[in-house]
């Protein structure tokens, strides 16, 4: 048997056994308990302390947004403390009576407090221009002359291809 051969044999038979190796210890039935588990049990979510909880929450938000300028409302750079605080507060309020969170009830109470600060701050609509004619013929025109030049350099290698055949 040639050197090479050998070598290639052994390293063949070190794969196996490497992968045998590695193999042994994760088998798909030791991942997984067949046996029933005693799930934990979460508590029903109490949406009416939760009601009162999340009003709690606004209330704070209310006060604090009276210190800002309603003119600054809609300027998220006045205000980003107190929502996150406000958001905040809803989410720990949430997890102490048993809900998720965003659920429901929280999300249509973040609506009206959004209804009451925010409904004066639409964004103008933008309007779309067309760009000057100048500036649209010459974005037309590139890619027309680079397609027939790329179509003139393909036929003038082809023709040149058979001259040097």
């Amino acid at each position: 048997m040639d050197t090479n051969e050998f070598v290639v044999l052994k390293l063949l038979f070190l794969g196996f056994l490497v992968n045998t190796w590695m193999m042994s210890g994760t088998s798909a039935s030791d991942s997984f308990n067949l046996e029933p588990t005693i799930t934990w049990q979460r508590s029903l979510c109490n949406e009416s302390r939760l009601r009162w909880e999340v009003e709690v929450c606004g209330e704070d938000f209310k006060r604090d947004m009276g210190h800002i300028d309603p003119q600054q409302w809609c300027n998220l750079t006045h205000f980003m403390s107190e929502y996150h605080l406000f958001t905040l507060c809803t989410e720990t309020k949430s997890h102490s009576v048993d809900c998720y969170w965003p659920n429901p009830l929280v999300e249509s109470y973040i609506i009206l407090i959004h209804k009451h600060f925010f409904s004066n701050c639409t964004i103008e609509e933008v309007i779309w221009m067309d760009p000057p004619d100048d500036t649209l013929t010459i974005l037309i025109l590139i890619p027309v002359f680079l397609t027939l030049a790329m179509i003139a350099l393909v036929v003038w290698c082809s023709k040149r291809s058979d001259l040097l055949a």
